[in-house]
Formats: structure tokens, sequence, C-alpha cells
């Protein structure tokens, strides 16, 4: 049995027309175009062709193939041999096989595989780049492949009038058969082949860094090009050979070259006559742009045609008039007139650093080149906090630089935006990417900038997108590591200002990662920093907090505020506060929910005091049996008048100087999650009554208002006074919990009636009539108008 390869389209199309069968076969062997099987000395073998419509003259006629319907998709048809033999049974069954049309095939290349036009530029760099490391490799065993003596460079030269790009190496070049077996078979890669070999080959002595592996590069011209032209001479080769392709077409051309002045000693010229819509890509500034934006550490010299100028002194005629008077005056010498003109010319530029600074040694780089390589790369005017400069071995294999700013990103650039610019991927030195979202690094340390150069990273065929892998998997958490040994250098480092510079900018992409990232709580926690009760002015670390625990102090305690002073002022502060123990403020909206990822450090729990069952280490049950008895009846005459706002009255370990407070319940919201979260659903309040519906509310039965709550509640527990006394005194401990009232309106009346009544001794007023006054309708100022005109009214009769 015999198929077609799946470059026989291209060169069978490039042959054009019938060929007698002696010299069709030559060409199919030539190129590989059959595979054979073990089947080829049987005689019974036929031959087909997969676009010819006529018989081929070879002593058997030859069966036209059928196409069928589809325009897409060729199928070549199997047959048996050794089905003639057998006439008898039944004929086996036939086998076809789908190739893609060639032309389709381009067309996917050209429109789909790549998404950036301008990486053609980046991809015919790195095969003349790959041109000139063969040779090179080459060359050690092979030395008359240099007999040539030319420079190993690369010299791209533009001509932006005519929308032509050249790119020319001298690197290894083709000979006509490779010229075929690359460029006309797609994703045929001669540097994949080469590393095969080299690997095969025992006496390879060395590692060759070639970029290619997939050889859809070349065709990437078409992306810009209607047509692309290929000028190669190979040293094992006497003759040039020119191979020309069209964007829209399945064919291409191969020629020799027979003009002596375009004939070269040595390499490839590319010659890429660009789209209408992509000539700009011919400027000579567009060029330099992208080749120090890709190309920018290629181990081989770049060079760009550039118009350069120089400034010389020009004598400049004088004006007849100007020189009459002279002539009148003065007969002394003077000198002539000058100016300063800019001439200009056109010569190759050298354009990108054949060695990045990645592949130093660290110890020969100093501090001055590491902070001039961030600037330069990222746009930065400062210095950067921290920098580390590691190489990574064993399962994965790559360099890298990483550093930490000095200052936030303005704009769109914020915390909220995964993807950034901030790491810069190269492959072999070839720049790949700097867009990433989260491949290489979490959202939470997307603040962290550097560069990435690895050898063997797994990329997809256009080596624009990374493919979730082991590798990459094993990549990031090396990356990540090094990331926090970089900040720790920061927060251990004798100069306390610079974490605090990097705790201004970057504190909450920190607290984000205690959110997202689990694994590294223990990494993440001794980063953060909080106010506390005992340090309102510089933020604590956790290490610091608990290194000024009291001996028998067992958890982290904590309240959730709006600010600092909201926090200091707090009612569940009094007790804690006599017992000397601190208290870390949560004053941004994520420290609390942070923290209750966190659950703990270093075995300490995290208790908010604004919960429910707060321990503080000193239960008395004795006491607190007589409590309950004493106090019993009150507690549940205030539940009786509260009724649903609370879910229980308890007596207090937390107060010492308020009458009362509201917590909340244990797993509910605090008063500060829930207004944070009553402002994140617009309004819509319905969907917080099953988080927020839980409260209790504490009283202090040493306070004189707890205590005269009591004996009224056990002498007349139905007393109006009392009674509204009870709401007052919920209300208000809402307030001061920091929950927010239910009607502020109704609490500014009691808040006026309670004051007219410890008034009213001095100034007279009635707290009847003062009741009277704030319940009364609001058309009572109509009324009393009414009042004023009807005397005057009886008058006039």
């Amino acid at each position: 049995m015999h198929r077609l390869s799946g470059r026989s389209v291209s060169t069978i199309l490039r042959a054009g027309g019938c060929r007698r069968c002696r010299n069709a076969t030559a060409s199919i062997s030539s190129s590989n175009i059959f595979h054979k099987s073990a089947e080829e000395n049987d005689e019974n073998v036929r031959w087909y062709s997969v676009l010819t419509t006529r018989q081929i003259n070879c002593g058997k006629p030859i069966k036209q193939l059928n196409f069928g319907s589809s325009h897409h998709l060729l199928r070549i048809r199997y047959e048996s041999t050794a089905a003639a033999s057998d006439s008898s049974s039944n004929p086996p069954p036939e086998k076809y096989e789908y190739q893609a049309e060639v032309s389709r095939l381009m067309d996917l290349i050209v429109n789909s595989l790549y998404s950036n036009k301008e990486v053609f530029l980046r991809e015919l760099i790195s095969n003349a780049s790959d041109a000139l490391d063969k040779l090179r490799f080459l060359s050690v065993t092979e030395p008359e492949l240099l007999k040539d003596a030319v420079d190993l460079d690369i010299r791209i030269q533009t001509d932006k009038d005519n929308g032509i790009v050249t790119i020319t190496d001298t690197g290894i070049g083709m000979t006509r058969e490779e010229l075929v077996d690359c460029l006309g078979t797609i994703a045929q890669s001669g540097t994949a082949k080469f590393l095969k070999a080299l690997k095969e080959s025992k006496d390879s002595g060395g590692d060759s860094n070639l970029i290619g592996q997939f050889g859809v590069g070349f065709y990437s011209a078409f992306l810009v090009s209607e047509r692309v032209e290929v000028s190669t001479k190979s040293p094992k080769s006497d003759k040039q050979y020119v191979w020309e392709g069209e964007a829209n077409s399945s064919s291409y051309t191969i020629r020799e070259e027979t003009d002596p002045a375009k004939l070269v000693p040595r390499g490839t010229r590319l010659t890429l006559y660009l789209k209408r819509d992509d000539k700009g890509f011919a400027h000579p500034e567009r060029v330099q742009k992208l080749v120090k934006n890709y190309s920018q550490f290629v181990s081989f010299p770049i060079y760009t045609w550039q118009e350069k100028g120089y400034t010389k002194e020009v004598e400049v005629d004088e004006d007849p008039s100007e020189a009459k008077k002279d002539d009148q005056g003065d007969k002394t010498e003077k000198k002539k007139k000058t100016k300063t003109v800019v001439e200009k010319y056109w010569d190759w530029d050298l354009t990108n650093e054949t060695q990045p600074i990645w592949l130093r040694n660290p110890k020969e780089v100093s501090t001055e080149e590491y902070n001039e390589f961030y600037k330069k790369t990222f746009n930065e005017y400062l210095e950067p906090l921290a920098s580390t400069h590691f190489t990574t071995e064993g399962e994965v294999e790559f360099r890298s630089i990483l550093y930490v700013p000095s200052i936030a990103p303005m704009g769109k650039d914020d915390i909220i935006n995964p993807k950034t610019k901030n790491i810069r991927l190269y492959v072999k030195r070839v720049f790949i990417s700097d867009d990433f979202d989260g491949e290489l690094f979490p959202r939470y340390l997307s603040f962290i900038k550097g560069v990435v150069d690895s050898n063997d990273l797994p990329l997809n065929v256009s080596r624009e997108i990374l493919q979730e892998s082991r590798i990459i998997r094993i990549m990031r958490k090396r990356l990540v590591r090094k990331a926090f040994d970089m900040i720790n250098g920061i927060a251990m480092s004798e100069n306390k200002d610079d974490y605090d510079k990097f705790w201004e900018n970057f504190g909450k992409h920190i607290k984000l990662g205690i959110l997202d990232d689990k694994e590294n709580h223990k990494r993440l926690a001794p980063l953060l920093r909080f106010f506390s009760s005992q340090s309102e002015d510089v933020p604590i670390s956790l290490d610091e907090y608990v290194d000024n625990m009291k001996p028998e102090q067992k958890n982290i305690y904590y309240i959730a505020a709006d600010s600092v002073n909201s926090a200091r002022n707090t009612p569940f502060l009094e007790k804690l506060l006599e017992k000397d123990l601190e208290v870390l403020f949560l004053v941004d909206p994520i420290d609390e929910v942070a923290v209750q990822n966190l659950k703990e450090f270093k075995d300490k729990q995290f208790v908010d005091i604004s919960k429910e069952d707060l321990d503080l280490g000193e239960k008395n049950e004795e006491k607190e049996k007589e409590m309950k008895q004493e106090f019993g009846q009150i507690c549940d005459w205030i539940k009786k008048r509260l009724g649903e706002k609370v879910a229980g009255v308890q007596i207090s370990n937390r107060l010492s100087t308020s009458p009362c407070v509201l917590v909340s319940a244990k797993f509910g919201w605090s008063a500060n999650m829930e207004r944070l979260m009553k402002a994140q659903t617009m309004g819509d309040s319905s969907s917080l009554d099953f988080m927020r519906s839980r409260r209790i509310f504490e009283i202090n039965p040493e306070h004189p208002i707890i205590k005269t709550l009591n004996a009224a509640c056990q002498s007349n527990p139905n007393d109006e006074e009392a009674l509204r006394a009870v709401d007052l005194l919920y209300d208000t401990a809402a307030v001061s919990s920091g929950f927010t009232p239910e009607n502020p309106a109704q609490l500014g009346g009691k808040i006026y009636e309670m004051m007219s009544m410890a008034l009213s001794a001095k100034w007279g007023t009635s707290a009847g009539e003062f009741k009277r006054q704030t319940t009364s309708s609001t058309y009572v100022p109509e009324t009393i108008e009414a009042e004023v005109v009807e005397p005057a009214a009886e008058v006039q009769k």
C-alpha cells in the first residue's frame, strides 16, 4: 500500500501537468512524497496522482482519483493487493485518509495561528538566528563551511516607499532539496530535525541553543506579505536558489539565481512584499522598535538600515544690499557668515545587545546595572525597592530577575486587573509575551516585575500562549517562592522605612493573597501589618503582637471598624483595656475577611471581640450563677420588649463603663461587615437578612441605668417610661456598637424626649408638653396659623 504525504499536494502543484513515469518517479523519490510500505516490491502496486485527470503513460493504465464533492479534504484510496487473489470471498473494506488542503492549511496559519501580526519579524529573525547557530555548530567539525570568511550577523533593510522588507543572514543557507523539504512542507522544522540528529549522535560533544521547533515560523511572513521571495546559498552547494510563494496560493516555485548582482557568498535573503494595509511595517523606525522589543537579546548582532545625520558648518551667501552697506562702512576684513546644517545619510545601525544581563553571573553584576536594566526595561524613573537574580535547575531550567517597584501603579493597572505587563517571558533569549493572566504569577503578586528566560518552556505552535502543564506549575511555584524571599528581605532589612513604603503601596496585595492562596499562608502571614490598641500610629506585625501577649493570653483579639478612631472608642474594648490586652484594629475593608481566612497564627486563634461568647480567661461560675439569679428577670423583660429585634439578652463580661452593647452572632456578620455588605448590594437588604438576623443584647449589671431598670422591672414591669427607656437603650447600643439604626428619626425623637425630662426642672418645660410637641403631626404649624387668623376676622365684623 502507498499513500500520499502531507507535502505532496504542493509538490505536484509545483510540478504542473503530466510527466512521464520515469521523471515523476524520480521527483517523487527526491522529495519523499510517497511513504513506502512493506510491500514496495509487489508488482501489483499502483501509483496515483492527486491532481492529474489523465492517465500517465507508464505501460499500465492508472485509475483516476475521485475527489468527491468536498473541496477542503482530499481522499486517498487504499486498495488491497490481496483482494484479487481471493475473488470468492467478500471484498475487504476500503480505507480512506483525510488530508488537509494546502491552501486551507495556509489560511489557518496566516489568520488563526498568530494573534499579533508584528510577531512575523520575531519569527523570521529567530529562523535566521537558527541558521547562524547551525553553521557555527557544524563548522567545528567542518571548517570548510566558513571558507567565505563572512561575519555571522543578521541585517534588515526596508523600502517604505514600495513596502518591501529584506532580511539577510549569513547562516548555513539551503540547498534545492532542503528548500523543498523545509519550505515546501508546512510544519516541517529543519531545526527540530537538526536537534534530533544531535541528540542521536554519539559524538555531538555539546548542545546548540537553537530556537525553532515547529516549522511554521517562516509562514508567519504571510501575515503581512502578499508575496515572499527566499534567495539562499548553502556552502555545500555551488548554486544559489530562489523560492517564491504567494499568500493565497497553494503552490510555489524554485529557480536558480542567475543575476550576478543578487548572488550572495553564503546565507539566506528573505524579501517580503508587504500587503497594502501592512506597508507600515516597512518604516525603519518601526522595524528597529520591533527588533528591540522581541529580539533584543538574540546572540548574533542584528543591524537595521537607518537614516543618520551629522552637523556641519556651511557658508551662507550674503545679501547684496547688506554687502554694499558693509563696503561703505569699515573696510576691515570680516569673517564669512556660516550656518549649521544636518547632513543626512543611510548606514547600518547595531540594534540589539548580544549579552542579556540575566545570563551573566550575579556576582559580576552591580546594583547600578540591575537598577539601570529595570528602568530601561519597564520605563520606570524610580529605583526598585529590591531585586533578585537566580537560576533554577532540575526539572525546569530557567533564569530570572525579579523586582519590587518603589510605588504602586496608577490608573487601570490596579489590584483588580490580573493582566499586567510586568513579567516579560523569553524563550532562548527571544521575547515571547508580557500579557499573562496568572500563568506565571498569581493575581496578588501582579505588582512584581521582571524577566523569565527558559530554554524548554512548553509553548503552543505560535509561541504566544502558555500551555497548562506540570512544568508551568513548577515554574510558577518557584517564582512565587523567590518573590516571597525578596519581600522578606525588605521586611528583615535594617531600614524600616523600606518595608513601610512597601506596605503602604502593596499591603492590599498581600491581604488579597490571604484570600487567594491558602498554600502560602505561612509565608504571607508574617508580612501582614495592623494598627492596634497599643500602637495606633505605627502598624505592627503579627510576630510583634504574639511577642507582646500576656502569659495567660490564648487568643489574638481584633475589632473591625472604619477607622482607628472608631475602633478606639468602641465599647467592646473596655474590659480588654482594663486587663491590658492588646487588640488589633482592622480598619481596611479587606482586613476582616483576610483575618477570617487566616484563622490562626502560630497556633493562636483570631477572636473578634464584637462576637458573642467572648472568653477573656476569667470565668467564675459561682459569680455568673448569682448574676443570672439577680438579673435573670430583667433579661427576660428586655427580651420581651425588644421581641424579634434580638435573639437574646445576656449579662456581659466585656463592659465596664457602658450600660449595654449589641454583639453579633458567633457565625454571623459583624457590624463592620454588615455595613460593607450593605454597600455592596445596591440597596437590596433582603439578601442580607439571613446573616444579620441574630444579634445578642448584652447588659452591664454594674451600671446605674441597668440597676434602675432592674428595680423598675421588679416593681412595675408595665411602666411606659421604663419600656421607652429600654427602646432607647437598644437604639443607642446599636449605634455605639457600629450598627445602623433602623429609624434614625425615631431615635432622635427619643433622645430629645429624654433631654426634656432631664432638663425640665431647670427650664420649667414639662415632659408631657414636650412629648406632645414631638409626637404631633406634621401639620401642626398650619393649625396654629389658622388659630391666629380667626380673631382677626372677628374684629373686622
